[in-house]
């Protein structure tokens, strides 16, 4: 595949016409054409899976270990002979990353590429395998009548900001190669069941990168033209951009732009768990170290790991992003031994949770991108693919939690239960979100709740004591009247042996708080 940076740059200045195998890529009513071999496209598509296993393999053991603090680069992260096989056979809930994806790719190998948002959803939540964030506020919702897009949307799911989709997009972006508003069109099928704005965006910009690697050798391309699939009013795009302008200013030193990161965009506003905490699963801050390593890794495998895993944080999901997305560019066959030599005994086994290995979907994913690309006007001729390349389109802009500030954290504790099955919690502000979790010395039950504000209507819910049902926070609440409310949540189902621990309450206002020091 020849003179793949030029297609990029016409790309941007829109010129134009057909492109020959060898020639140089040209356009014809404003689509560019290039094109790729079979064997090509194949060899990029186990580059992108492989990638993606080694990445978060290598970053497993430093996962949310380092919250708001790079690792050092004194601290040894180990990569050795059996380091997949160890987790394929004690750990296996690390490649969540990779099961996760595999739902949906199996959705669409049995029902066709047109499989519809329920299809997914309801996959997603009746599958076996734990979930967290997003992924589980959106099974509660799913499984309790709450289908996408409401499943995902921060009104319905306190965690729509999170990293969960970012990590799951891969699938979207191989199965879209070159066609990157193809690949936004499958996140806004399946993206939404878990995440809305600025998470969703996370998982829009994953995708369009790794459908970005099929067709351009540049990673700084890569990063960049695929940002124009995510709206620049964004907070997301803004965080991007910042990330890409702080690499031109310090291109030696990726720390500097780490520091600078930190210091912009540390400051998570969705997740329960993570506002006023140094733990961030926020899809922007872990986006920026995918490509913080991607940039800074230069196109080497080992840096570009090495860099997105010591960013710290969720450091497996990044590097398996980060490895994904240049494991694509690069092909399987380019990416060093010293990285796959691990992979090849895991390679046949099939995922937990799953009935199918690495090997499976090489060859599943290389089927559903040839299915794509041939229905969105490729032609496919012998062992040549040539791809119609047009210009990338930003998605809907979505905003998350607007009009809402984070203000204080308290403990709340105590139990709802048999003996105390009413708990009333005062707060002013224009929102909440209230920690809780459902517990049962009898067995798996589901316990019956319900909520008013301020003496309002009553909103009956139930908490499932069953770890992949349970509901992730006991209440929220935003877009309040702004001042004093109170929530009260009784039991409606005592029984000895069920209760409901209460944690924090976090609380919300339409007035960002600031610093009174500044006004010293």
């Amino acid at each position: 595949m020849k003179n793949l940076s030029i297609l990029l740059a016409i790309l941007i200045i829109a010129a134009c016409s057909p492109k020959k195998s060898g020639e140089s890529p040209t356009s014809k009513n404003n689509v560019v054409k290039t094109t790729l071999t079979k064997t090509e496209l194949h060899d990029k598509i186990k580059g992108g899976w492989a990638g993606q296993v080694i990445g978060c393999t290598f970053g497993g053991p430093t996962e949310f270990q380092f919250k708001g603090s790079m690792i050092n680069d004194y601290h040894p992260i180990k990569w050795e002979e059996n380091s997949c096989l160890w987790y394929y056979e004690n750990s296996p809930g690390l490649y969540d990353d990779v099961y996760m994806d595999l739902t949906f790719v199996d959705v669409f190998e049995k029902e066709g590429l047109d499989a519809p948002a329920k299809s997914h959803a309801l996959a997603f939540a009746n599958a076996e395998y734990k979930l967290w964030h997003a992924n589980q506020a959106a099974r509660y919702n799913i499984l309790n009548g709450i289908m996408p897009p409401q499943s995902g949307h921060w009104l319905y799911n306190p965690h729509s900001e999170d990293i969960d989709f970012q990590i799951e997009a891969d699938f979207a972006g191989l199965m879209a190669p070159g066609m990157v508003n193809e690949a936004s069109e499958i996140c806004d099928k399946v993206g939404h069941i878990m995440n809305y704005g600025d998470g969703w965006y996370g998982g829009v910009y994953v995708a369009a990168m790794y459908s970005m690697a099929f067709i351009s050798n540049d990673v700084e391309q890569i990063v960049t033209e695929a940002l124009k699939s995510v709206p620049a009013e964004s907070q997301f795009y803004q965080c991007m951009d910042d990330v890409i302008n702080w690499y031109h200013e310090y291109p030696d030193d990726w720390k500097l732009t780490w520091f600078e990161v930190e210091k912009k965009w540390s400051a998570d506003v969705g997740c329960p768990d993570g506002v006023f905490t140094a733990f961030n699963i926020d899809a922007k801050i872990n986006a920026a170290y995918i490509i913080i390593g991607m940039l800074y890794g230069e196109g080497d495998y080992s840096k570009t790991l090495e860099i997105s895993t010591r960013c710290g944080q969720d450091s497996d999901c990044n590097p398996a992003s980060a490895g994904g997305i240049l494991g694509t560019m690069l092909g399987y066959s380019n990416i060093p031994e010293f990285w796959k030599k691990p992979l090849y005994k895991v390679e046949d086994m099939d995922f937990k949770y799953t009935t199918m290995s690495l090997n499976d979907v090489y060859e599943i994913g290389t089927k559903h991108a040839l299915e794509t690309l041939e229905k969105n006007g490729a032609e496919i001729t012998g062992d040549n693919i040539e791809i119609p390349v047009e210009e990338i389109k930003s998605v809907q802009l979505e905003v998350g939690f607007e009009g809402h500030y984070p203000i204080e954290r308290n403990r709340v504790g105590g139990s709802i239960n048999s003996e105390n099955p009413e708990i009333e919690v005062q707060f002013t502000g224009n929102g909440f979100a209230l920690s809780g979790w459902a517990r049962s010395n009898i067995g798996n039950a589901e316990i019956e709740l319900e909520m008013s504000i301020d003496g309002g209507v009553a909103e009956k819910f139930t908490m499932p004591t069953a770890f992949e049902k349970r509901k992730h926070e006991l209440a929220w609440k935003y877009q309040l009247v702004e001042g004093e409310h109170t929530i009260s949540i009784r039991i409606l189902n005592p029984k000895q042996g069920l209760r409901v621990d209460v944690g924090d309450l976090l609380v919300y206002s339409s007035n960002k708080i600031e610093n009174t020091w500044k006004t010293h």
